[in-house]
Formats: structure tokens, C-alpha cells, sequence
């Protein structure tokens, strides 16, 4: 199957198929005669795996992480054990995060003044004047 075949069974872009292939995320596909990317079945399956793990905020390296302990003869489950643990230690720190700035925000937004224009907008004063907020993308994996 052509890559257009293989986004629309996976819910997966053309772009990003083609960064997880430089990325070693997915096996490099067949070529055919006329050197166009033919895909199988082990292509489909790998993307749905992919877009899981991302769906629970994994990164790349972590996926790679459990890829290669999959590859791995006569390897068992508690390294991919292990990777999934320390993933979800990061997601209780990214919870916590997340509440905090929850309630930051949500003060913000309580001390907003009834009357204003936006070039007088307390909201954004405030959030402004804020040191550094956490960034989602911190987590190294």
C-alpha cells in the first residue's frame, strides 16, 4: 500500500509516517519499481503502537526504549516494566504541574476586573508578570 493508503488506516499524516521512517520508529518500507514507498501490514500495526504510546504522552525515545527491548531475543517484560513505571512517575509530576497551574490560572482569572478594555486587561498583565511557567515539552524521556 502507497502512503496515503497507510495515513488513512492509521489516522497517522503522511508527515509524520515519513519522520517516524528517519526516526528508525517504523522499518524502512519496500521500494517498488518505480521507487515509490510500498507498505505492509507490519507498518500499519507499528503506526497504531506509536500513535498508543503517544496517546499516553510517551516520548520518542521511550518508545524507541521499549521497540529495542522488543527486539531483544529471549528478552522479557521487566525492562518495557520498568520504562512504563518511569513514564508514569512523569505523568504523576506532569499532574501535579498541571493542577498547580490550574490554580494560577484560575486566580488570574478570579482578579480579572469587570470593567476593562483588552489593552487594560488585567488577565494579561497578570499572566505577563508571571516568572517562567512549567513548559509541557520538558520531559526528556
Amino acid at each position: 500500500m502507497n502512503i496515503g493508503r497507510l495515513s488513512q488506516l492509521t489516522g497517522v499524516s503522511t508527515e509524520t509516517i515519513r519522520y517516524y521512517e528517519k526516526e528508525r520508529l517504523i522499518p524502512p518500507p519496500e521500494r517498488s519499481a518505480n521507487n515509490y514507498r510500498v507498505y505492509s501490514q507490519q507498518h500499519i500495526e507499528r503506526l497504531i503502537f506509536i500513535k498508543n504510546c503517544r496517546s499516553f504522552d510517551m516520548t520518542h525515545e521511550e518508545i524507541h526504549q521499549i521497540l529495542n527491548e522488543v527486539n531483544q531475543p529471549n528478552s522479557d517484560c521487566s525492562a518495557i516494566n520498568h520504562i512504563i513505571k518511569d513514564h508514569l512517575a512523569h505523568l504523576d509530576e506532569r499532574i501535579q504541574e498541571l493542577l498547580h497551574l490550574k490554580e494560577k490560572l484560575t486566580n488570574i482569572e478570579k482578579r480579572c476586573r469587570s470593567a476593562h478594555t483588552a489593552d487594560n486587561c488585567s488577565i494579561i498583565k497578570d499572566i505577563a508578570s508571571l516568572g517562567d511557567v512549567p513548559n509541557r515539552n520538558t520531559h526528556l524521556g
